[in-house]
């Protein structure tokens, strides 16, 4: 009875691992020129606010990342009043990265994060685990009670 259970939490583990290689491979043609930013879309969700410490393997914004694609972030901490950190999930630093685009009201900051393959991992093999990563965000201006949305 054991052994099947061990078997299955072994096929669990390995279709998890897959589904995240499928995520971050793609197309490696990275000819013609790809956009560094983009417009919010209107949906949004508002992830929750994690206690201060609560950060991941830090990670900063590289509008180079190749075949970007949009991820959620699962929490945010106010790390200065006109400073966040935003929590997600995503591949090996060693292969991916993330940029953001950040909209600012007087109600909400709403944070579009996108993955994708560092511009100098295109082609080369990338160990297929999941990292809790974390990216600081600027702020034009602090953030009082403002809402922070994740963009979809």
């Amino acid at each position: 009875m054991h052994g099947n259970w061990g078997r299955r939490l072994v096929a669990a583990t390995g279709a998890t691992l897959l589904s995240l290689a499928v995520a971050g491979c793609g197309s490696s043609d990275d000819s013609g020129d790809k956009p560094t930013t983009s417009t919010t879309s209107a949906s949004a969700t508002t992830p929750t606010e994690a206690p201060e410490g609560q950060l991941g393997r830090a990670f900063t914004a590289d509008p180079t990342i190749v075949n970007p694609r949009p991820i959620p972030f699962d929490s945010w901490t106010e790390l200065a009043p006109d400073k966040i950190a935003v929590n997600f999930q995503t591949g090996s630093p060693e292969c991916y990265g993330v940029d953001v685009t950040t909209t600012e009201t007087d109600e909400a900051v709403t944070v579009e994060l996108r993955g994708g393959t560092r511009a100098d991992a295109v082609g080369k093999m990338c160990t297929m685990i999941a990292v809790f990563g974390t990216l600081e965000i600027q702020l034009k201006a602090p953030l009082g009670d403002r809402d922070v949305l994740s963009a979809k």
